[in-house]
């Protein structure tokens, strides 16, 4: 049996084989055991239950689905035991839980135990609150009288707006529709992949909004990271300077400032927030992107703080990998919408779908597709074929790639780097911030041969050889990546910013991307690395005009279907995969595992 590499010496029972195949870790047993303790809990299979429910958590599931455990747990593991392990039958879950004391049944009971048990999933009383909270409250907003409106001088603006959209005979115009749609709901879900025109239909939104209120509107923008609130924040800027729109109504838009959903809702320390049911959010329209981040928790502080009769509009792709922490709450929308449960209608929640790609065409429009349809000969057609846009460089059965095969990402990534360190050294803020977005390595592990680390390193050695003096002048040097690994909402960064170090007449800083760049002094952060190549996780929320993506070798449970979509469509313009095909095919045709009940809920089981 494969060991893991710390076991705890508080496992027990059957919680030992568990621990020592690497099924659990020691945060999962002395939870699990301590909880037990408390609750003076005897069962065995109980003490499990939960202990799965804490490790189901931690890699980002709300949930345990009983009937189905031993296949989901051990297809996230990265080794199979080499010993079958002791799983109870079904018959013992059902019968220990029902009567445990660690556990609620169903979903009316007090939330007065550690567990509560319904439609067959296990869930901590904590998250199963919170997945509740998010359901009610979706379906509340989704089903109170809406905004009163001029339905006519709607349809004239939403027409004026959209005057200039060259969309193909026949196609129906999906902006248009969800622009009209915010105008005329308290909830608005607008999904898409990247380029369909969300921030577009955003800022169409907002000047319908405004047209309705006969007055400027106070709009809030935000979203998990500060790097992509920064983007939203000059993408809706640059859209309504163009709209045929009052200059008060223009002024208003324009001077929202985005933020993260932290500062929006007033992170205090304590994890509490200022802003919530009782003190909600002055805004009359409250737009959050990038949903598809966002973890059931912060969903469940976002929605209530939210005014009844504010627009609320919720933007992103569901497509996209799951946020880091446990939830999926996008994805589970978009699916109780879009597919209903047998002989049950779909919630009413308005949802709309953008599906006309603008950013790019060809080879990655199709790649992308390819992947978010699970067609492996298609995307394989595509890697292989002579669009320049597409390029494969074929990992050997060995894992190995020739330094001439890598040429092309040494000579983007040295040429990406002497720009940024140039004005870095220079003083040039904004250049450096855009030269950060020129390229990017992306892998789907942090640690081992073909994760991020290591790539860093290699990036690393190649700019030192390229650049007179790089990495030299001590650990702030002028010029050195940044990437912010936890949040820290009194500096005002975020886990997965980017920053560079830029020289200043106060000297050397750190600058992040809002608008405008924030400039910290180094000693102000904690929690940074250097940042040469990112993790895809780490990626989300950014665009980049070339990307590099390593697949690892086979066996790997993170290569799935919406970790490789998500790498892809952050390139604007080049997609570079080092990989080795039966990975490739591995990660299309895996989707990801993250138990919710969300949905379900949603659809009324």
């Amino acid at each position: 049996m494969t060991a893991a590499p710390y076991v705890s010496i508080a496992a027990s029972g059957l919680l030992v084989p568990f621990a020592e195949a690497g099924v659990l870790e020691v945060a999962d047993v002395q939870v699990a055991r301590r909880v037990a303790h408390l609750y003076k809990e005897v069962s065995e299979v109980a003490v499990l239950g939960l202990a799965l429910t804490v490790r189901a958590l931690r890699l980002g599931a709300v949930c345990v689905v009983v009937d189905t455990v031993a296949e989901d747990v051990l297809a996230t593991l990265e080794q199979q035991p080499a010993d079958p392990l002791p799983w109870p039958p079904h018959s013992d879950w059902h019968e220990v839980l029902s009567t445990s004391a660690l556990v609620t049944i169903g979903a009316d009971g007090p939330g007065t135990r550690p567990l509560r048990w319904v439609d067959g999933r296990l869930y901590l009383e904590r998250y199963w609150s919170d997945q509740e909270l998010v359901r009610l409250e979706l379906l509340r907003r989704a089903t109170l009288p809406p905004p009163v409106v001029d339905g006519s001088r709607l349809e004239r603006l939403a027409d004026d707006l959209s005057s200039g959209d060259a969309l193909p005979p026949g196609e129906a115009n999906l902006q248009r529709l969800a622009a009209v749609t915010v105008a005329r709901s308290w909830l608005t879900v607008l999904a898409g992949g990247p380029g369909t025109g969300k921030t577009t239909t955003v800022a169409r939104a907002l000047a319908l909004v405004a047209a309705e209120l006969g007055r400027p509107p106070v709009v809030a923008l935000a979203a998990p990271s500060g790097r992509a609130a920064a983007r939203l924040q000059e993408s809706v800027r640059q859209v309504v300077e163009r709209l045929p729109i009052g200059e008060a109504d223009r002024a208003a838009i324009m001077s929202a400032r985005a933020s993260t959903l932290h500062r929006l809702l007033g992170w205090q320390p304590g994890r509490r927030y200022l802003h919530s049911g009782e003190n909600p959010l002055a805004a009359d329209v409250v737009v959050v992107d990038e949903l598809s981040m966002v973890p059931l928790s912060m969903m469940a502080r976002l929605l209530p703080a939210v005014r009844s009769d504010a627009r609320l509009v919720l933007v992103g792709d569901p497509e996209q990998l799951a946020p880091v922490e446990a939830g999926a709450v996008l994805a589970d929308i978009a699916a109780a919408v879009e597919e209903p449960a047998p002989a049950r209608p779909a919630p009413p929640l308005p949802l709309v779908r953008l599906r006309h790609t603008w950013r790019y065409q060809g080879a990655i429009e199709v790649l992308a597709q390819a992947i978010r349809d699970g067609d492996e000969d298609a995307a394989m057609a595509v890697l292989r074929g002579d669009d320049p846009a597409v390029r494969m460089v074929v990992l050997d059965e060995g894992g190995h790639v020739s330094a001439p095969e890598l040429s092309r990402t040494r000579g983007v990534a040295v040429d990406a780097g002497i720009r940024a360190v140039t004005a870095a050294r220079g003083g040039d803020v904004d250049a450096a911030l855009a030269a950060l977005s020129t390229h990017r390595v992306l892998c789907a592990h942090r640690t081992g041969p073909y994760g991020a680390a290591a790539w860093g390193r290699q990036v690393g050695q190649w700019l030192a050889q390229a650049i007179p003096g790089y990495g030299s002048g001590g650990e702030w040097y002028v010029g050195r990546p940044l990437l912010v690994t936890r949040n820290d909402p009194d500096i005002g960064v975020s886990n997965g910013d980017a920053g560079i170090i830029v020289e200043t007449p106060r000297g050397p800083r750190a600058a992040f991307g809002t608008i405008p760049p924030l400039l910290l002094a180094p000693a102000q952060l904690e929690d940074v690395s250097t940042l040469h190549a990112m993790t895809v996780h780490k990626a989300q929320g950014s665009q980049f005009e070339e990307v590099t993506i390593v697949l690892p070798m086979l066996p790997s449970p993170l290569l799935t279907r919406e970790l490789l979509y998500t790498a892809v469509t952050r390139a604007s313009e080049q997609v570079t995969l080092i990989a080795h095909p039966d990975a490739v095919r591995q990660a299309i045709e895996t989707r990801a595992l993250r138990a919710s009940g969300l949905r379900s809920r949603l659809q009324g089981d």
